[in-house]
């Protein structure tokens, strides 16, 4: 095993006038080699100096290697020597991910002196906690760009894309041939983009892919490391650790898989928000099967009442298509019938139009465009009175408003069972003027079938207290 190790400056040399620098020990293969080399990469590019002494240093990484007891010993020695020359260490590498998921608590156990803990392959990780413990020497480049790079949204949302692709095979789609098959982040990349938005000041998170709940399935669940701590990625772990950062946390594109059940119970602990956007699509079962849908019609009513147990205020949105070929009008009505019983709070209904390379333009008796759009209009129209119905419901209770416009008296916002730009809004009256981006508590006085109407409870905007306060 190879060991490159810092030299020691004898006490009584002066440190000249330098920029922010790092010592670099590294030990192990030459994977690890490789991983050295990367971070050291990353650092020179950020304007660091490397440090070719341990006192010449402000930290020290010492990348580690596990492989076998006389390895062990070697990092855990070294991780010493570090502690005791400098006293600011940060450990990354193979000992960092020793006995799986222990790595950090057993690095720590021993050296509890040590800064911050990374598994191996964790360059990212690794700059993060430099950044957290000496900061970056200035960039003329990127210091131009905010944290989180060029938005199009409102300062105070942000949409998060966790996964690119989808290994679905719906009849009337064509986005796999598009963007091809599911490819989720890894969930150290999402967390880290999640800050940097927070630290910019976003106060709403929408989380989107075309398959939010399948994100991991195709990295079988890999551990990765979020901020030194080993984490699943798998969708209800990525809730979690987003929930951990303060804000709302929307999720949208969501199929209904049994696991989904665990997301609602994070839901009714305020992780993240009581809000699911779930494309049914449609209720019947022989329509879903031509649709080559993930779920049946009697697991989606299960799903909704098995949602609505674990977390009573949830609220679900959903798309449906009208008039797919072959659908008849008794199983058009199925999809009324359904709509009826399952009371969801928001709906979006689709005429069904051929799109070039999708397998359902292939198959028989199409609807005609007129009777499409007829049944567009009566699924909408059903919908309307359900919504009016549960926003009516809303009447007198006191929600927490996101404000994303404000004006003379008052504002526009959204609580947490609205979504920017899809689902409807509050109007809210206001004897001060509103903050756009702020949280306000607000006593909803009216409705009707799209938005709210509120009256402003509190004169200042309310702390923002883990997902804006939910109530």
């Amino acid at each position: 095993m190879a060991a490159r190790s810092l030299r020691r400056r004898p006490a009584d040399s002066s440190p000249p006038a330098r920029p922010a620098s790092v010592g670099f020990v590294s030990l192990g293969c030459p994977k690890a080699l490789v991983d050295s080399e990367r971070i050291l990469t990353r650092l020179r590019a950020e304007g660091y100096a490397v440090s070719p002494t341990y006192r010449d240093a402000d930290l020290v990484i010492v990348n580690t290697c596990g492989f076998i007891d006389a390895a062990v010993e070697e990092s855990v020695q070294a991780i010493g020597e570090a502690l005791a020359e400098n006293g600011k260490v940060i450990v990354t590498g193979c000992l960092g991910a020793r006995a799986g998921s222990t790595g950090d608590r057993w690095v720590r156990e021993i050296h509890p002196g040590v800064l911050a803990v990374t598994g191996p392959d964790a360059t990212d990780e690794v700059l993060d906690a430099v950044h957290s413990h000496l900061p970056r020497p200035h960039e003329p480049f990127f210091d131009l760009l905010p944290p989180a790079g060029v938005k199009l949204t409102p300062r105070h949302f942000a949409y998060l894309k966790i996964a690119e692709g989808c290994n679905q095979s719906c009849t009337f789609c064509v986005i796999p041939s598009m963007r091809g098959r599911l490819v989720s982040r890894p969930i150290a990349d999402v967390v880290r983009e999640a800050e940097r938005l927070v630290k910019q000041g976003v106060r709403e998170l929408l989380i989107v892919s075309q398959d939010t709940g399948a994100y991991g399935v195709d990295l079988r669940g890999r551990t990765d490391f979020v901020n030194g701590r080993p984490v699943r990625t798998r969708i209800k772990d990525l809730a979690v650790e987003l929930g951990r950062l303060g804000v709302w946390v929307r999720l949208h594109y969501v199929y209904p898989y049994p696991h989904i059940d665990e997301l609602a119970e994070l839901m009714a602990q305020g992780r993240v928000l009581p809000y699911l956007d779930v494309p049914f699509q449609h209720a019947h079962p022989r329509i879903l099967r031509l649709m080559r849908r993930p779920a049946s019609a009697e697991r989606n009513m299960d799903r909704i009442a098995a949602w609505r147990a674990a977390c009573p205020g949830l609220s679900i949105r959903s798309t449906f298509i009208a008039g797919f070929p072959g659908e008849t009008e008794s199983e058009f009505e199925f999809l009324i019938e359904f709509l009826k019983q399952a009371q969801l709070d928001r709906v979006g209904c689709f005429a069904y139009s051929p799109v070039q390379g999708a397998a359902a333009n292939e198959l028989p008796d199409p609807v005609p465009e007129l009777v499409r759009e007829q049944r567009r209009a009566r699924l909408m129209q059903t919908q309307a009175e359900i919504s009016r119905h549960r926003l009516a419901a809303r009447v007198g209770a006191v929600q927490r408003v996101l404000i994303d416009q404000a004006s003379p008296g008052g504002g526009i916002g959204r609580t947490a069972c609205e979504a920017p730009e899809i689902d409807g809004v509050v109007h809210v009256t206001a004897r001060c003027p509103l903050r756009v981006g702020e949280f306000y508590d607000a006593r909803i006085v009216d409705s009707d079938e799209h938005d709210l109407s509120a009256v402003l409870a509190q004169v200042q905007p309310e702390p923002d207290s883990g997902q804006g306060g939910l109530r």
